[in-house]
Protein backbone atom coordinates (compact mmCIF):
# COMPACT_ATOMS: atom_id res chain seq x y z
CA UNK A 1 0.00 0.00 0.00
CA UNK A 2 1.45 3.02 -1.32
CA UNK A 3 2.15 5.92 1.83
CA UNK A 4 2.73 9.66 1.56
CA UNK A 5 5.67 11.78 2.70
CA UNK A 6 5.29 15.04 3.47
CA UNK A 7 8.92 16.93 4.44
CA UNK A 8 9.38 19.52 6.43
CA UNK A 9 12.23 21.11 5.92
CA UNK A 10 14.73 22.50 9.17
CA UNK A 11 17.67 24.14 8.48
CA UNK A 12 20.56 21.58 9.44
CA UNK A 13 21.91 21.97 12.67
CA UNK A 14 22.93 18.97 14.99
CA UNK A 15 20.51 17.19 13.67
CA UNK A 16 19.72 13.94 13.07
CA UNK A 17 22.10 10.94 15.13
CA UNK A 18 20.32 8.32 12.63
CA UNK A 19 18.92 8.14 8.79
CA UNK A 20 15.36 8.76 8.89
CA UNK A 21 13.75 5.32 7.84
CA UNK A 22 11.84 5.88 4.36
CA UNK A 23 9.88 2.89 3.78
CA UNK A 24 9.01 1.51 0.47
CA UNK A 25 6.64 3.53 -2.25
CA UNK A 26 6.59 6.39 0.50
CA UNK A 27 5.87 10.15 -1.04
CA UNK A 28 7.99 12.56 0.06
CA UNK A 29 6.22 16.36 -0.24
CA UNK A 30 8.18 19.86 0.22
CA UNK A 31 6.46 22.24 1.99
CA UNK A 32 7.51 25.96 2.36
CA UNK A 33 7.66 29.21 0.75
CA UNK A 34 9.82 30.52 -2.44
CA UNK A 35 13.20 28.45 -1.60
CA UNK A 36 10.73 25.62 -1.80
CA UNK A 37 9.26 26.20 -4.66
CA UNK A 38 11.72 27.21 -6.49
CA UNK A 39 13.50 23.84 -6.68
CA UNK A 40 10.27 22.69 -9.10
CA UNK A 41 12.26 24.62 -11.87
CA UNK A 42 15.45 22.80 -11.32
CA UNK A 43 15.04 19.59 -9.57
CA UNK A 44 18.07 19.22 -7.85
CA UNK A 45 16.55 18.29 -3.88
CA UNK A 46 14.34 15.41 -5.25
CA UNK A 47 16.90 14.09 -7.76
CA UNK A 48 19.49 13.88 -5.54
CA UNK A 49 16.92 11.90 -2.67
CA UNK A 50 15.71 9.88 -5.43
CA UNK A 51 19.24 8.18 -6.50
CA UNK A 52 20.31 8.43 -2.72
CA UNK A 53 17.08 6.11 -2.11
CA UNK A 54 16.38 4.53 -5.03
CA UNK A 55 15.32 1.27 -3.92
CA UNK A 56 12.70 2.90 -1.72
CA UNK A 57 10.88 3.76 -5.06
CA UNK A 58 9.84 7.18 -3.39
CA UNK A 59 7.48 9.64 -5.14
CA UNK A 60 7.66 13.88 -4.29
CA UNK A 61 5.81 16.38 -4.56
CA UNK A 62 6.34 19.88 -4.09
CA UNK A 63 3.76 22.41 -2.41
CA UNK A 64 6.06 25.30 -2.10
CA UNK A 65 4.51 28.69 -2.59
CA UNK A 66 6.25 31.93 -2.90
CA UNK A 67 6.14 34.47 -0.14
CA UNK A 68 3.91 32.25 1.99
CA UNK A 69 4.33 32.13 5.86
CA UNK A 70 3.15 29.49 8.25
CA UNK A 71 -0.07 31.27 8.59
CA UNK A 72 -0.63 30.47 4.81
CA UNK A 73 -1.00 34.38 3.53
CA UNK A 74 0.38 34.23 -0.15
CA UNK A 75 -2.19 30.92 -0.51
CA UNK A 76 -5.41 33.21 0.03
CA UNK A 77 -6.21 34.26 -3.53
CA UNK A 78 -8.97 36.96 -2.32
CA UNK A 79 -9.52 36.50 0.92
CA UNK A 80 -8.05 36.30 4.16
CA UNK A 81 -4.88 34.00 5.60
CA UNK A 82 -7.47 31.20 6.41
CA UNK A 83 -8.16 31.00 3.25
CA UNK A 84 -4.91 29.92 1.65
CA UNK A 85 -4.83 27.67 5.12
CA UNK A 86 -8.02 25.57 4.15
CA UNK A 87 -6.29 25.23 0.60
CA UNK A 88 -3.79 23.40 2.14
CA UNK A 89 -5.42 21.36 4.00
CA UNK A 90 -7.07 20.41 1.13
CA UNK A 91 -4.30 19.11 -0.58
CA UNK A 92 -2.99 17.60 2.02
CA UNK A 93 -6.05 15.65 2.14
CA UNK A 94 -6.07 15.41 -1.78
CA UNK A 95 -2.09 13.64 -1.31
CA UNK A 96 -2.16 11.68 2.08
CA UNK A 97 1.12 13.05 3.67
CA UNK A 98 2.89 10.57 6.06
CA UNK A 99 5.98 12.84 6.27
CA UNK A 100 5.99 16.31 5.52
CA UNK A 101 9.52 18.19 5.53
CA UNK A 102 8.93 21.81 6.03
CA UNK A 103 10.99 25.02 5.75
CA UNK A 104 9.76 28.26 7.11
CA UNK A 105 11.12 31.08 8.52
CA UNK A 106 12.22 33.64 5.78
CA UNK A 107 10.10 35.57 5.14
CA UNK A 108 8.94 36.17 8.77
CA UNK A 109 12.61 36.41 9.69
CA UNK A 110 12.43 39.77 8.62
CA UNK A 111 10.03 41.17 11.08
CA UNK A 112 13.12 40.51 14.00
CA UNK A 113 12.46 39.14 17.27
CA UNK A 114 9.05 40.99 17.93
CA UNK A 115 7.30 38.68 15.40
CA UNK A 116 9.02 35.13 16.56
CA UNK A 117 6.23 34.15 19.32
CA UNK A 118 3.58 34.81 16.10
CA UNK A 119 5.63 32.72 14.10
CA UNK A 120 5.98 29.45 16.64
CA UNK A 121 2.04 29.97 17.25
CA UNK A 122 1.83 29.99 13.57
CA UNK A 123 3.94 27.03 13.10
CA UNK A 124 2.60 24.70 16.04
CA UNK A 125 -1.05 25.66 14.33
CA UNK A 126 0.22 24.24 11.22
CA UNK A 127 1.75 21.06 12.16
CA UNK A 128 -1.18 20.49 14.50
CA UNK A 129 -3.00 20.80 10.98
CA UNK A 130 -0.89 18.55 8.85
CA UNK A 131 -1.39 16.19 11.93
CA UNK A 132 -4.34 15.70 12.38
CA UNK A 133 -4.98 15.60 8.37
CA UNK A 134 -2.88 13.16 7.50
CA UNK A 135 -0.99 11.84 10.53
CA UNK A 136 1.76 12.46 8.55
CA UNK A 137 5.39 12.86 10.27
CA UNK A 138 6.97 16.19 10.58
CA UNK A 139 10.71 16.95 9.57
CA UNK A 140 11.44 20.92 10.46
CA UNK A 141 14.02 22.50 7.86
CA UNK A 142 15.53 26.12 8.90
CA UNK A 143 15.62 28.50 6.12
CA UNK A 144 19.31 29.08 4.12
CA UNK A 145 21.44 31.63 4.79
CA UNK A 146 21.35 34.84 2.83
CA UNK A 147 24.39 35.82 0.57
CA UNK A 148 26.07 38.81 0.77
CA UNK A 149 27.34 39.08 -3.37
CA UNK A 150 28.80 42.90 -2.35
CA UNK A 151 27.78 46.45 -4.03
CA UNK A 152 25.21 47.22 -5.04
CA UNK A 153 23.41 44.56 -3.43
CA UNK A 154 22.57 45.54 0.26
CA UNK A 155 24.95 43.86 3.31
CA UNK A 156 22.58 41.04 4.40
CA UNK A 157 24.56 40.03 7.69
CA UNK A 158 21.37 42.25 10.20
CA UNK A 159 19.42 39.30 8.18
CA UNK A 160 21.56 36.45 8.53
CA UNK A 161 21.26 37.25 12.33
CA UNK A 162 17.72 36.91 12.29
CA UNK A 163 17.76 34.00 10.53
CA UNK A 164 19.82 32.76 13.32
CA UNK A 165 17.77 33.48 15.92
CA UNK A 166 14.31 31.79 14.12
CA UNK A 167 16.46 28.96 13.27
CA UNK A 168 17.62 28.16 16.55
CA UNK A 169 13.79 28.57 17.77
CA UNK A 170 12.98 26.48 15.01
CA UNK A 171 15.10 23.83 16.31
CA UNK A 172 14.05 23.99 19.58
CA UNK A 173 10.22 24.05 18.52
CA UNK A 174 10.95 20.07 16.80
CA UNK A 175 12.39 19.22 20.26
CA UNK A 176 9.19 19.97 22.06
CA UNK A 177 6.76 18.58 18.80
CA UNK A 178 9.30 15.63 18.74
CA UNK A 179 10.15 16.59 15.52
CA UNK A 180 12.95 15.64 13.07
CA UNK A 181 15.40 19.00 12.28
CA UNK A 182 17.81 19.77 9.91
CA UNK A 183 19.60 22.94 10.38
CA UNK A 184 19.90 24.34 6.56
CA UNK A 185 21.49 27.52 7.92
CA UNK A 186 24.53 25.99 9.42
CA UNK A 187 24.80 23.76 6.85
CA UNK A 188 25.26 25.96 4.12
CA UNK A 189 27.69 28.33 6.26
CA UNK A 190 25.18 30.77 7.70
CA UNK A 191 26.24 33.59 5.95
CA UNK A 192 29.86 33.46 7.41
CA UNK A 193 31.66 33.50 4.20
CA UNK A 194 31.14 34.02 0.44
CA UNK A 195 31.08 31.19 -2.09
CA UNK A 196 32.69 30.92 -4.90
CA UNK A 197 30.65 30.30 -7.46
CA UNK A 198 27.87 32.50 -5.54
CA UNK A 199 24.56 30.24 -4.59
CA UNK A 200 22.46 32.70 -5.25
CA UNK A 201 21.03 35.30 -7.85
CA UNK A 202 20.58 38.29 -5.78
CA UNK A 203 21.75 37.44 -2.19
CA UNK A 204 17.78 35.56 -1.21
CA UNK A 205 17.03 33.89 -3.98
CA UNK A 206 19.33 30.46 -4.79
CA UNK A 207 20.64 29.65 -7.99
CA UNK A 208 20.63 26.17 -10.06
CA UNK A 209 24.15 26.36 -8.58
CA UNK A 210 22.95 26.51 -5.33
CA UNK A 211 20.09 24.38 -5.29
CA UNK A 212 22.66 21.86 -6.07
CA UNK A 213 24.62 22.56 -2.58
CA UNK A 214 21.48 22.36 -1.10
CA UNK A 215 20.21 18.89 -2.14
CA UNK A 216 23.65 17.72 -1.34
CA UNK A 217 23.51 19.64 2.32
CA UNK A 218 19.85 18.53 3.18
CA UNK A 219 20.61 14.92 2.51
CA UNK A 220 23.47 15.27 5.07
CA UNK A 221 21.23 16.57 7.41
CA UNK A 222 18.59 13.36 6.66
CA UNK A 223 21.99 11.38 6.55
CA UNK A 224 20.92 9.82 3.71
CA UNK A 225 23.87 8.64 1.41
CA UNK A 226 24.47 10.45 -1.67
CA UNK A 227 24.83 7.83 -5.06
CA UNK A 228 27.79 8.15 -7.21
CA UNK A 229 26.17 8.47 -10.07
CA UNK A 230 28.37 10.29 -13.82
CA UNK A 231 26.40 13.42 -14.17
CA UNK A 232 25.31 12.60 -17.48
CA UNK A 233 22.98 10.30 -16.00
CA UNK A 234 22.22 12.32 -13.37
CA UNK A 235 20.96 15.18 -15.59
CA UNK A 236 18.92 12.99 -17.82
CA UNK A 237 17.01 12.08 -14.40
CA UNK A 238 17.08 15.73 -13.55
CA UNK A 239 15.20 16.48 -17.10
CA UNK A 240 12.29 13.85 -16.42
CA UNK A 241 12.22 15.55 -12.36
CA UNK A 242 11.38 18.76 -14.39
CA UNK A 243 8.62 17.60 -16.65
CA UNK A 244 7.33 16.04 -13.65
CA UNK A 245 6.49 19.01 -11.56
CA UNK A 246 5.76 21.26 -14.56
CA UNK A 247 2.53 18.45 -14.54
CA UNK A 248 2.44 18.53 -10.81
CA UNK A 249 2.29 22.70 -10.33
CA UNK A 250 -0.58 22.79 -13.45
CA UNK A 251 -2.49 20.07 -11.56
CA UNK A 252 -2.92 21.30 -8.42
CA UNK A 253 -2.32 25.41 -9.72
CA UNK A 254 -4.09 25.46 -12.89
CA UNK A 255 -3.56 29.07 -14.25
CA UNK A 256 -7.22 29.49 -14.29
CA UNK A 257 -8.02 28.60 -10.88
CA UNK A 258 -10.91 31.31 -10.50
CA UNK A 259 -12.70 29.55 -13.06
CA UNK A 260 -12.15 26.31 -12.67
CA UNK A 261 -12.97 26.22 -8.60
CA UNK A 262 -13.00 29.72 -7.68
CA UNK A 263 -16.12 32.53 -7.77
CA UNK A 264 -16.49 32.49 -11.17
CA UNK A 265 -17.00 28.83 -11.98
CA UNK A 266 -20.08 29.29 -12.65
CA UNK A 267 -18.48 30.07 -16.33
CA UNK A 268 -16.50 27.55 -17.12
CA UNK A 269 -16.16 25.13 -14.31
CA UNK A 270 -17.08 22.24 -16.73
CA UNK A 271 -13.71 22.70 -17.75
CA UNK A 272 -12.51 21.56 -13.96
CA UNK A 273 -12.95 17.78 -14.98
CA UNK A 274 -10.27 18.01 -17.12
CA UNK A 275 -7.55 18.58 -13.91
CA UNK A 276 -7.54 14.55 -13.30
CA UNK A 277 -6.15 14.02 -16.65
CA UNK A 278 -2.94 14.67 -15.29
CA UNK A 279 -2.70 12.61 -13.12
CA UNK A 280 -1.99 9.43 -15.01
CA UNK A 281 0.55 11.67 -16.64
CA UNK A 282 2.34 12.62 -13.77
CA UNK A 283 2.25 8.93 -12.32
CA UNK A 284 3.66 8.14 -15.85
CA UNK A 285 6.70 10.44 -14.75
CA UNK A 286 7.02 9.03 -11.29
CA UNK A 287 7.86 4.96 -12.96
CA UNK A 288 9.99 6.60 -15.28
CA UNK A 289 12.01 8.46 -12.30
CA UNK A 290 12.03 5.48 -10.22
CA UNK A 291 13.46 3.10 -12.92
CA UNK A 292 16.04 5.65 -13.89
CA UNK A 293 17.12 6.37 -10.61
CA UNK A 294 17.18 2.84 -9.63
CA UNK A 295 19.01 1.82 -12.83
CA UNK A 296 22.01 4.77 -12.25
CA UNK A 297 22.19 3.47 -8.60
CA UNK A 298 22.95 0.41 -9.55
CA UNK A 299 26.02 0.76 -11.90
Amino acid sequence: MKTLFILVLIYFTAGFTTAIEFKNEEKVVLLGNTFIERDVNFGHIETHLALSLSEKRLTFRNLGWSGDTVYCHARSYFGPPQEGFDRLKKHIQFLKPTTVLMCYGAVSSFEGEPGLSSFLEGYKRLMAMIRATSGARIVLVSPPPCENLGFPLPDMEPQNKRLALYSEAIKKLATEENCDFVNLFEALGAGKKRLIPPVTINGLHFSEQGYKKVAVALAEGLKVKGADVDLLGKEKLRQIVIEKNKLFFNRWRPQNETYLHGFRKHEQGNNAKEIPQFDPLIANKDKNIQKIALSLSAK
